[in-house]
């Protein structure tokens, strides 16, 4: 027994003498099953030095054959993906030759286009030439707007900002809105109640999703959800954007909140504005699309990166603040519903907001009615139409289509046209964009249920 055992462990040593024991047992199971397989020895046959070679060549003769069948797989595999991909880029590209037009990104626009698509949503862009170089040298880059839900939205941040993430997605870019639920509260918007603010967020993604904005790129991200998720890359960013300005720098940034630097601000809009430039760089903003009041905090960011030696600032791309429809109104208010015209308005509210409606006759100047046309109109339906009064059709009117604002423009400075005609076809023209929004608060029962409970709301400021 002694002398087997001994013969035995030393063939194994002798087989494999660079593997443990526990490696060449496994080693010799499997040969002797693919000798056994192959029915080259019998199945008690004795292990001997040419049975020993034997082994070793039947084992790497099936290894050989296995590695040339996963070779000729793979190989097939890759022919098969080449093909593919050549079709596709048949398919896809322009041009009668099926050559693809290297000058064109993947939205079939080319860089100047899209450039300029981008800049036509601005009134002011910082820098033009760093938004060239962004979309030259990224395909995809990012923009972001961050809103507090803060009540009912009028159709400056409906229609407006539906056509400007239209454009910028239109151009490649992926637009990220940030839902700051938690920059709601520290502002004492809807009395600081997160739950409130939290389905006031609700209704407005509804909205958005109701008046045609393109979200195939776009991504909603709730800033208390994220925040907490991301707390060890957040809370760091905002302590050393803090530490690198002064308190006084901060407070110039209240006008983001809607506040003066006299008035009594409370510790938490403190917090505000440094959170607020910290959360450009924790989303990954290439570009902030926000409205000219906030402007400073933007700004802030790029002195951030000045201060940290960063190279690509983010850019500024601000739209314009939209007049409120009484004289004097620099902006509108949710908490004055006469101020605006809301996104689920009825019909009858409009014709009467808009005929109430500060609208100098030829004056351009701080003229909301003018504004509605120029800003929602013309960039929504590419047209104005004019209804005149008119005793040939005193029901309708004498229609005429401007399908220019400046044309529009120079007319009403001639007094050309009546702010009594003017008054009723922007009406007319703007419960047409509102009413699919209106439909959809009306058929879909969940946003039926949130607007009836936003409305029941009170608005704090």
């Amino acid at each position: 027994t002694t002398l087997y055992l001994f013969k035995y462990s030393f063939l194994i040593f002798l087989i494999f003498p660079r593997h443990s024991p526990h490696k060449n047992a496994s080693a010799l199971r499997e040969g002797v099953c693919i000798l056994r397989r192959e029915k080259k020895v019998r199945a008690h046959t004795s292990f001997t030095v040419p049975a020993r070679r034997r082994y070793i060549n039947i084992l790497a003769r099936e290894r050989k054959r296995e590695r040339e069948k996963k070779m000729s797989s793979t190989e097939e595999v890759t022919r098969e993906m080449q093909a593919l991909n050549t079709a596709t880029t048949t398919t896809t590209a322009g041009g009668d030759d099926g050559e693809k037009d290297p000058s064109l990104h993947a939205s079939g626009l080319s860089l100047d286009e899209r450039v300029n698509l981008c800049l036509s949503i601005g009134e002011e862009c910082i820098q033009p030439e760093e938004l060239r170089r962004l979309l030259d040298k990224k395909p995809n880059p990012v923009a972001y707007d961050g809103f507090e839900p803060s009540g009912r939205m009028h159709i400056a941040q409906g229609v407006m900002k539906c056509l400007n993430v239209n454009k910028l997605t239109k151009s490649g870019v992926t637009f990220k809105f940030w839902i700051a639920d938690w920059f709601a509260q520290m502002n004492n918007k809807m009395g600081g109640d997160i739950k409130k603010i939290q389905k006031v967020g609700m209704y407005m993604v509804e909205v958005w999703k109701a008046v045609g904005m393109d979200l195939s790129k776009v991504e909603f991200i709730w800033s208390s959800e994220e925040i907490n998720r991301r707390a060890h890359e957040y809370w760091p960013l905002v302590l050393d954007i803090a530490r690198k300005n002064s308190l006084g720098r901060i407070i110039r940034c209240s006008q983001i909140m809607g506040r003066s630097e006299s008035d009594d601000l409370a510790a938490s809009q403190i917090f505000y504005p440094v959170m607020q430039c910290a959360d450009i760089f924790f989303l990954g903003a290439d570009i902030c699309q926000l409205g000219m009041d906030q402007r400073k905090v933007n700004m802030l960011a790029r002195e951030y990166c000045d201060d940290i030696k960063r190279k690509n600032k983010p850019i500024i791309l601000s739209h314009k603040m939209l007049a409120g429809l009484k004289e004097g109104q620099e902006k509108m208010s949710k908490s004055d519903p006469n101020s605006a015209i809301f996104m689920e308005d009825s019909e009858k509210d409009v014709q009467s907001k808009i005929k109430k409606a500060y609208c100098p006759p030829g004056v351009v100047e701080k003229n909301p009615c003018l504004e509605y046309i120029k800003h929602v109109i013309f960039p929504w339906c590419e047209e104005f139409k004019l209804y005149r009064k008119s005793d040939e059709e005193p029901e309708t009117g004498k229609l005429e289509v401007y399908e220019s604002y400046e044309r529009f423009e120079k007319e009403y400075v001639e007094e050309k046209i009546h702010p009594g005609d003017l008054k009723p076809s922007l009406s007319k023209h703007l419960n047409a964009i509102l009413q699919p929004v209106r439909d959809h608060f009306e058929n879909d029962e969940n946003a039926k249920n949130l607007l009836k409970t936003i409305k029941a709301y009170k608005v704090t400021k």
